[in-house]
C-alpha cells in the first residue's frame, strides 16, 4: 500500500470516513510492521494529543488488519526500543517423547490384538517391557491412556496399518433365500429396480421391471422414489396388469422389496416371496438381462427427474407394456 500521500491527520480522518466498509490486509507481517513504523514517525506520535493518537491508532489498525490492542502493543514496543522487527518462532518448546517408530510399533500391536481399549493396550505395553523385557516398548510402557489415543490419530499410525472388514450379512426372516422353481407354470415373476441416473447429486426416478419366468410376460412401472409410500401402490398396479395368477415373487436382497410392507401386500393373495442367494448371481439374472434389453433400450441412461414418474408410468401402461408383450 502506498501511504506517502497521507501528510496530515485531516487526510487520515477523511480516509477512515470513506473506507470504513473496506477491509485492508497487507501481504505479510514485515509489511505491516513497516507501515506502522512509518506512520508513527511521519505523524510524530509522541507529540500528538490523546484524541489524535486515538485517530492514528484507528488508522493503523484499519489498514494493517491488526486489532487495536495489538497495535497499541506494537506502539509501546516502538516507543521503548525505537524499532519494530519480526521474530522467528522458536516453536512450542516441547520435546517429542514418542517417535514415529513408537507409532508403528503401536499399530503392529493393535493389529495383532484387534485394537483393544486404551487401558488394555497400555497394559500390554507394560507387560512387553516389564515381563518380557522387550526394549522397543520402553517408552510405550509409561504412556497415558489419553495420549495413546492421540498416537492412534497421529500421522504415522494410519499409514502403518490398514484394516479391511468384510461386509457383514444381516439376517432377515422375511422371504425364503432360494431360487424359484416354477415347474413350467406361469405366475412366478422376477422383479428388479432400474435407476434412471443422477444429475448434480439429485436422484432420478426408478423403474420397477418384472418378468414371468415361463411366459416371459413383462410389466414395467415407474415410481418417484423406492420408499413404501410410492412403491406399494405401483406394485399393486403391477400385479393387476399380469394376466395370470401370481404364485411367486422373487427379488434380490434390496430393502425396497424385503420389508414388512411388501410381505403384507403379498400375503393377502398368498404369493410366495423368495430372494436371491448369496454369491449366486444367476438367481435374478432373467430380469437383469431384461433391464438392458427392454428398459435401457427404450428409455436410455440419461437422467429423468423424479416428478415425471407419473407420466412415464402412464407411458409404460399405455404403450411400452402392450408393445413388448
Amino acid at each position: 500500500m502506498n501511504d506517502e500521500h497521507f501528510k496530515t491527520l485531516a487526510q487520515v480522518r477523511a480516509f477512515l470516513d470513506g473506507t470504513q466498509a473496506v477491509e485492508f490486509s497487507l501481504h505479510n507481517q514485515q509489511a505491516r510492521y513497516d507501515f506502522i513504523r512509518r506512520s508513527l514517525i511521519r505523524f510524530r506520535y509522541h507529540q500528538l494529543s490523546r484524541p489524535d493518537k486515538g485517530l492514528l491508532l484507528s488508522f493503523m489498525s484499519h489498514v494493517s488488519g491488526y486489532s487495536r490492542v495489538q497495535v497499541k502493543r506494537l506502539v509501546k514496543v516502538w516507543l521503548e526500543q525505537g524499532k519494530l522487527q519480526t521474530r522467528s518462532s522458536a516453536g512450542n518448546g516441547f520435546t517429542r517423547k514418542y517417535t514415529d517408530a513408537d507409532q508403528r510399533l503401536l499399530a503392529k500391536l493393535d493389529e495383532l490384538h484387534g485394537t483393544l481399549s486404551g487401558p488394555a493396550t497400555r497394559k500390554l505395553c507394560e507387560r512387553a517391557w516389564q515381563l518380557f523385557e522387550l526394549g522397543d516398548y520402553q517408552r510405550l510402557a509409561g504412556i497415558s491412556v489419553a495420549h495413546l489415543y492421540n498416537l492412534r490419530r497421529a500421522r504415522v499410525y494410519p499409514r502403518s496399518r490398514r484394516t479391511f472388514e468384510k461386509t457383514r450379512a444381516k439376517a432377515s426372516t422375511l422371504g425364503e433365500r432360494r431360487k424359484p422353481q416354477p415347474n413350467g407354470l406361469p405366475g412366478y415373476i422376477r422383479v428388479d429396480t432400474v435407476h434412471q441416473g443422477d444429475m448434480d447429486g439429485i436422484k432420478g426416478l426408478y423403474h420397477i421391471n418384472s418378468v414371468d419366468e415361463v411366459t416371459q410376460f413383462e410389466i414395467v412401472c415407474t415410481v418417484e422414489k423406492i420408499s413404501e409410500r410410492y412403491l406399494i401402490p405401483v406394485l399393486e398396479q403391477l400385479l393387476d396388469q399380469l394376466p395370470f395368477v401370481i404364485l411367486g415373487f422373487h427379488a434380490d436382497n434390496g430393502s425396497e422389496y424385503i420389508n414388512q410392507h411388501v410381505v403384507k401386500l403379498l400375503k393377502k393373495p398368498l404369493i410366495e416371496l423368495t430372494k436371491s442367494r448369496a454369491r449366486q448371481s444367476n438367481d435374478n439374472a432373467l430380469v437383469e438381462s431384461k433391464n438392458c434389453a427392454i428398459v435401457r433400450k427404450h428409455l436410455g441412461y440419461a437422467h429423468i427427474q423424479q416428478h415425471w414418474a407419473p407420466l412415464v408410468n402412464q407411458f409404460h401402461h399405455n404403450y411400452l407394456n402392450p408393445t413388448i408383450n
